[in-house]
């Protein structure tokens, strides 16, 4: 059995690894920017759905307020 040319060409960059020099490489910008890409996507997805509540706050009694609405119904304090 013969090999490649593709397969001895291969050896001398497998023997030059530097063990102390290993980066993600192209495979781990990819995975990356899939989840960069998924964020974005969730987020516009929130955005949309946020819009969409309708909520109003009740405004808030001021302490002479409440009094004289406790006073009002005779539980006064």
């Amino acid at each position: 059995m013969t090999t490649s040319p593709a397969l001895t060409h291969l050896v001398p960059l497998a023997a030059e690894l530097d063990q102390n020099k290993v980066t993600p490489g192209v495979l781990g910008f990819v995975v990356f920017a899939l989840i960069g890409g998924a964020v974005w996507l969730l987020m516009k997805s929130m955005n949309k759905h946020m819009k969409k509540v309708d909520f109003e706050e009740a405004p808030e009694e001021t302490p002479a307020a409440a009094k004289g609405a406790a006073a009002a119904s005779g539980t006064g304090a």
